[in-house]
């Protein structure tokens, strides 16, 4: 029996160093602090099993063992489900040994004896597997948990295996420090592990004995790359400093959505937007809407539509009343009812046909008339200059206007023409002179200056004999040209 369970101690010892650690927060605990060794359970005696090994078992003053420094150092890792390994080494001086001998003069009333062995050095190495309570109970601060493992222990010239089942308490001050208690019921698996009054009652060759701890623990190992307090195994976003609430991921614009999943990581705004801002609440997130500052249809990327023609406000010309949008989104109107609409009339307000692009085209009647009104156009002799207080000249010149006005998408050329009196040089430069005279009154008076031009001919171009006065007379003179016609006036 006694080399089963020495085997049985061995698997134990190898198997709790060998386990396989799992990624935990801060897996590894180093702990140090007092032993106290009490002999008490071996002693025998009692009046039962529970009697004999555990009725004295806080009697302190007399049956524990206590060398007063730091005396024991161990190291565990969490190997995950609540489990952990571990491994401790200790070191006492035992002074107080307890036997059971009613004989001795010095026998307490239960028959117990305490003596001093002489000093025996105490040495211990012992691995453990430790589960913990914790997380059942949900706390954070209280720490029970419950050992099983075995060791070997050096006392005096003595050597022995143990069996240890155990039972701790731990008190967390923070995530990382606690305070220790723990204690093991060394199972002797040596020779005089029982004693009796038959031997030598007062040699402790290798006893069963009860080994408590107080100490101080430090929890470490714990990887959090990125600083932000999370554990990389539970952090979501390990390379980047976050929160708790989101497994340690960044929401850099505060909007309660991570930066991962926010289309607008930097712009506080909608979850049903994937974080991005609706300024003008319209449903269209800014970074989509092309009028994010007014409300609008997402069939127009966000912009309005006023009049409802099916342009949006932003490509309609006439975006308060609705109209094609081959019209620019206004309403085709036709102000003279020529057919032609107002956007594509030259003359609005003139009917014409749409072949002239909406204005009227010169008639026979306006030729004559321009014909009439030509001739009563009179210049000071030799001159550019319109005679003065000529009634007649400035009715022809408003009679003309108003007859060009009706034009406005018509060219007229306004030419110049003189008899052969004078040098060919003084006559080209009046007739220019008259042509552009004519061309000035016109304009301010209300003609499109793009649709005259002035030219001079001199007296390159008569239509009568320059050898009569009535030829002459016929010779010098204006004439208004569109499009291939002729309108001659009297100088």
């Amino acid at each position: 029996m006694k080399h089963l369970n020495k085997l049985l101690l061995a698997v134990m010892m190898v198997l709790a160093m060998s386990s396989h650690a799992q990624n935990s927060n801060n897996p590894w605990a180093l702990s140090f602090g007092v032993n106290a060794v009490d002999t008490r359970a071996s002693a025998g005696g009692g009046k039962n099993f529970l009697d004999s090994h555990a009725s004295q078992a806080f009697n302190v003053s007399e049956n524990w063992n206590i060398l007063p420094s730091v005396s024991y150092l161990s190291l565990a890792k969490s190997v995950g489900n609540n489990f952990s390994v571990g491994i401790q080494g200790s070191i006492n001086k035992i002074d107080k040994f307890v036997v059971f001998d009613p004989s001795n003069p010095n026998h307490s009333s239960t028959g117990y004896v305490v003596t001093n062995p002489g000093d025996l050095m105490y040495y211990a190495v012992d691995a453990n597997v430790r589960y913990s309570f914790m997380s059942l109970i949900k706390s954070k601060v209280i720490d029970p948990s419950l050992s099983l493992g075995g060791g070997y222990t050096w006392l005096g010239d003595n050597s022995f295996g143990t069996v240890n089942p155990g039972a701790g308490l731990t008190f967390w001050f923070s995530e990382n420090v606690g305070l220790q208690l723990a204690t093991v019921y060394k199972v002797s698996q040596g020779l005089g592990a029982e004693r009796s009054l038959s031997t030598d009652d007062y040699t402790p060759d290798s006893p069963s004995h009860f080994q408590h701890s107080l100490g101080i623990t430090f929890q470490f190992g714990g990887k959090d790359t990125d600083g932000d307090g999370i554990y990389d195994k539970d952090d979501a976003c390990p390379e980047v400093a976050g929160l708790k609430q989101f497994n340690g991921c960044p929401d850099t614009d505060g909007d309660g959505i991570i930066d991962g999943s926010d289309a607008c990581p930097d712009v506080f705004g909608l979850a049903a937007l994937n974080g991005c801002p609706d300024t003008d609440g319209d449903g269209i997130a800014d970074k989509d809407d092309a009028c994010p500052e007014v409300a609008g249809l997402a069939a127009f990327q966000g912009c309005p539509d006023t009049d409802g023609d099916g342009l949006a406000d932003k490509d309609d010309k006439c975006p308060t009343v609705a109209g094609p949008k081959s019209n620019g989104g206004c309403p085709v109107l036709d102000a003279d009812k020529d057919g032609v609409p107002d956007l594509e009339d030259d003359c609005p307000t003139v009917a014409g046909p749409a072949s002239n692009k909406g204005c009227p085209e010169v008639t026979p009647e306006a030729i004559e008339s321009l014909k009439i009104q030509a001739r009563s156009v009179f210049f000071n002799s030799g001159k550019s200059t319109f005679k003065v207080g000529d009634a007649a000249t400035i009715a022809s010149l408003d009679a003309m206007r108003e007859i060009l006005r009706n034009y406005p998408n018509a060219k007229f050329s306004i030419e110049g023409h003189t008899d052969s009196d004078g040098s060919n040089a003084f006559n080209q430069k009046l007739s220019e002179d008259r042509a552009n005279s004519v061309r000035n009154a016109l304009i301010e008076k209300g003609v499109k200056a793009d649709n005259l031009t002035a030219v001079g001919f001199g007296e390159s171009k008569p239509v009568a004999s320059n050898k009569t006065k009535a030829g002459k007379a016929q010779n010098r003179r204006t004439e208004v040209k569109h499009v291939g016609s002729i309108y001659e006036g009297k100088l």
